[in-house]
């Protein structure tokens, strides 16, 4: 099959790319950005661990996408969320709520949950609960997972770490 070139911008590196019209976004991801973070999990949109964020922070099955369809476009894979050495809320927090367990899924659940807080920054548990629904953990489930995902949202409207919670109790 004939290869085409595209200028696709990946964590702000724009870079034109020979890609198989039939090429899937994760394998330009992996195989020509050399960006290993993003997984190839089910192939079938079932699993979410290709997960990247698209030019406007959705959340992108990147196994379902063509790579040719992203001509011109911009997305953001987990290798572009810790900005100037510092980790991004959600990176801290699933750090601290030991919500990275075997870390196969962990970058497709980081880049999910951050597309639910760019739509919805105050997401409360049931926002968190749909928005995770379609990124599966084989390990253990997503009760760290979730947990770690509230206590992004807290931090990111400006709450800390062991203050008081909205129920007015010390954490």
């Amino acid at each position: 099959m004939r290869k085409q070139f595209i200028r696709l911008t990946v964590n702000g590196d724009c870079r034109e790319v020979a890609v198989a019209p039939n090429q899937a976004l994760v394998e330009v991801i992996r195989e020509q950005f050399g960006l290993t973070g993003t997984k190839r999990g089910c192939t079938s949109g079932s699993c979410g661990v290709c997960t990247v964020n698209g030019d406007d922070g959705e959340a992108v099955l990147s196994c379902l996408a063509l790579a040719i369809e992203w001509d011109g476009r911009s997305i953001t894979t987990i290798e572009g969320v810790a900005q100037n050495g510092a980790l991004h809320p959600l990176q801290q927090a699933f750090l601290e709520h030991g919500a990275v367990q075997c870390g196969f899924c962990t970058p497709g659940l980081i880049m999910t949950a951050r597309a639910l807080l760019e739509s919805n920054p105050r997401a409360d548990a049931e926002a968190i609960n749909e928005a995770l629904a379609g990124a599966i953990c084989r390990c253990t489930g997503h009760i760290k997972v979730k947990e770690a995902v509230a206590k992004a949202v807290e931090v990111l409207a400006g709450g800390h770490a062991g203050q008081e919670g909205s129920d007015g109790a010390q954490g």
